[in-house]
This record gives C-alpha cells, sequence and structure tokens, in this order.
C-alpha cells in the first residue's frame, strides 16, 4: 500500500476568507516502510498572512515573492499523491484548504477525495487516547518521537513527525520491528526436547492474580479499545 504523509501551511485558519496555502509537505510509505521519497513546494499566495500566522511559519511574503503560485505546481503535486491514502492530521483542515486551490483552477481538477483515500491521523489519536491532548507536539512525547528540532511550523519537517507518530500510533514497523535484524553470524539451530504426550496440568489461579489480571486488561483496553486478551477465556481461580 502506498501512503502519502502530507502537511499545508496557510495564510490563516479559514481558506472561505480567501487565505491560501503556503507551503506542501509529503512523505511517501509504501507499505508502512518511508521510501526517502518527498515532495516540497514552497508557494506564492498572492494575499497576506492573517495575523499571527507568518510568526507560526516563520514564512513572510518576501520570501515567497519569487516561489511559483498554486497553478504552476498543482499538475506536478496531484501526480504524487495520485491514487493514494493521504495521511493528514486534522484532514478536513488540509483538505478543505488544497480543494479551495483547486477549485480556483476550474471544475476539470475536481477535489482531494476524488484522487485519493483520506486517513485522519487526529481522530485516530482521539480514538486511541480520549480526553487527552492530541496535536502533533503531544503525539511526539506521548510516543517517544524526537522533535526537539521543531521550532516553528514547517510543511515538510511536520510531515516528517507525522510520518513517524502515525507508525508508531498505529502499532507499525517502528514499534514491532519490521525492520530486517542485524547479521549476528552463522545461526545454529535451537533444538527443544519434546515432553511425552499425556495429561497436562491444570492451571488454577489464584483470586488475587485474577483481579490484577482482570484490571490490567482493561487498562488496555481503555486506551487501545481492544485487547489482545479478550477472545481468551480466563482460567480457573482457586477455590476461596
Amino acid at each position: 500500500m502506498r501512503q502519502i504523509v502530507l502537511d499545508t501551511e496557510t495564510t490563516g485558519l479559514e481558506w472561505k476568507k480567501g487565505n491560501r496555502v503556503v507551503e506542501i509537505g509529503c512523505v511517501e510509505l509504501v507499505e508502512r516502510r518511508p521510501t526517502g521519497r518527498t515532495y516540497h513546494q514552497y508557494i506564492r499566495p498572492d494575499c497576506d498572512f492573517e495575523q499571527g500566522a507568518a510568526e507560526v511559519t516563520g514564512l513572510s511574503l518576501e520570501f515567497l515573492a519569487d516561489k511559483p503560485p498554486f497553478e504552476s505546481i498543482a499538475d506536478e503535486f496531484l501526480a504524487f499523491i495520485d491514487g493514494a491514502e493521504l495521511v493528514i492530521h486534522n484532514a478536513a483542515f488540509d483538505v478543505g484548504f488544497l480543494d479551495y486551490e483547486l477549485s480556483r483552477l476550474g471544475t476539470h481538477y475536481g477535489d482531494i477525495r476524488s484522487r485519493a483515500r483520506i486517513e485522519d491521523s487526529l481522530l485516530l489519536a482521539r480514538q486511541r487516547y480520549p480526553g487527552q491532548r492530541n496535536s502533533l507536539d503531544a503525539l511526539c512525547k506521548r510516543l517517544g518521537v524526537d522533535n526537539a528540532h521543531r521550532q516553528l511550523h514547517g510543511a515538510l519537517l511536520d510531515a516528517q513527525l507525522l510520518a513517524d507518530v502515525y507508525l508508531a500510533l498505529t502499532a507499525g514497523q517502528h514499534e514491532i520491528g519490521f525492520a530486517a535484524p542485524a547479521d549476528t553470524g552463522p545461526r545454529v539451530p535451537h533444538l527443544v526436547a519434546l515432553q511425552p504426550s499425556g495429561i497436562r496440568p491444570r492451571l488454577r489461579v489464584p483470586h488475587d492474580d485474577l483481579a490484577l489480571h482482570a484490571a490490567r486488561v482493561e487498562a488496555i483496553r481503555a486506551r487501545a479499545g481492544v485487547c489482545l486478551w479478550d477472545p481468551v477465556s480466563e482460567p480457573e481461580a482457586l477455590p476461596a
């Protein structure tokens, strides 16, 4: 599966007020592994920043003055994302702005959802961590993603951080170790002596241990929404 982790920076918070996209950053994942391919583009907005928006990104109209307008980069950008699944944090915001930019170019471009599937990592985070802060910075801290170098919002940097957050959030390769193991030399087969078949002893668990187990399972279920132990029947307790 091909996924594109995407982020945008804009001149303000609402495209309905005429705000525009000023930066797009994308990171490609294939089968949940970074491929090294990215897409990054600054864009001349032809409108002013809302108060405070420029400070958040560190961008200025002077810096963007010689950058291409959106219509000049639209085809290249769409070719990069076409047919992929887009992973976006608070997808409604970025998709709304990108759809607005496409609508200014004519109906023949369609919208983002007609070209790519959308996965909103903010919704995933809220399901896993209900009632907690789920901003990108908060998730980086919670999931152990190093974001010490993030002083300003930048589309490509944020997309790279979000890629790490998304893989950890969805129990991806960073968490369960899909990377190829290091070569530690010739492998020696490990032989296990099998015991003769017969009646196996029945496991009997004290009530206190069962209570601790149940509490732990409930904590996992509350945090992740599902627990791998759910289908397994509880062991029989010792009589009181």
